[in-house]
């Protein structure tokens, strides 16, 4: 079936284009979270106690050498404490975790309070319950507008088949249903 060449026009859609080259940062948000994605815990140890944050913009880069990525926003608190760690934990975030996202993500007090968790003699710090434990060493970084690109080797992992992960999407929190 051949189909006519057309602009971007998608039914029931909105079409914005950027002014100067820039879009409204809240649109942008609304748009990259029409893609949903699983929700990460990338957490370490400092001097003996949990330091972590939440990261939805997490991916897997490459089988040989075993990469994955985290996008970090340069405004980010948290990530420079984690930076100079030679091990971080990556959690994946199971359905019933929303409550650890929040806490991780939140700008102030105690954001392991209520968290069940388990560091490795290496300092990597995991969320019980999750569906994937990654624990990474540092390997690359790479600035990108407002993040920075943190690529990770990963040197040992966990995987906990029977959990089901969480997804955000449409900025909120969502489990999947299993069969």
């Amino acid at each position: 079936m051949a189909r006519a060449r057309s602009s971007l026009r998608p039914a029931g859609g909105v079409v914005i284009t950027a002014t100067n080259g820039k879009f409204d940062q809240a649109l942008l948000r609304q748009a990259f979270g029409a893609f949903p994605s699983g929700v990460t815990a990338f957490c370490g140890l400092i001097d003996g106690v949990p330091e972590g944050m939440a990261a939805s913009s997490f991916t897997s880069v490459s089988l040989d050498p075993p990469l994955v990525s985290v996008c970090v926003a340069n405004t980010s608190a948290t990530w420079p404490k984690l930076a100079p760690l030679d091990r971080l934990g990556l959690s994946v975030l199971a359905g019933e975790h929303a409550p650890v996202a929040r806490s991780l993500a939140s700008k102030t007090g105690d954001r392991f309070a209520g968290v069940d968790w388990t560091a490795t003699d290496t300092g990597a710090v995991f969320v019980h319950g999750s569906t994937l434990w990654l624990e990474c060493a540092p390997f690359k970084r790479i600035e990108a507008g407002d993040h920075e690109i943190v690529v990770l080797q990963i040197v040992a992992l966990a995987v906990y088949p029977d959990a089901a992960p969480m997804i955000f999407h449409g900025s909120k929190f969502h489990g999947i249903a299993t069969a």
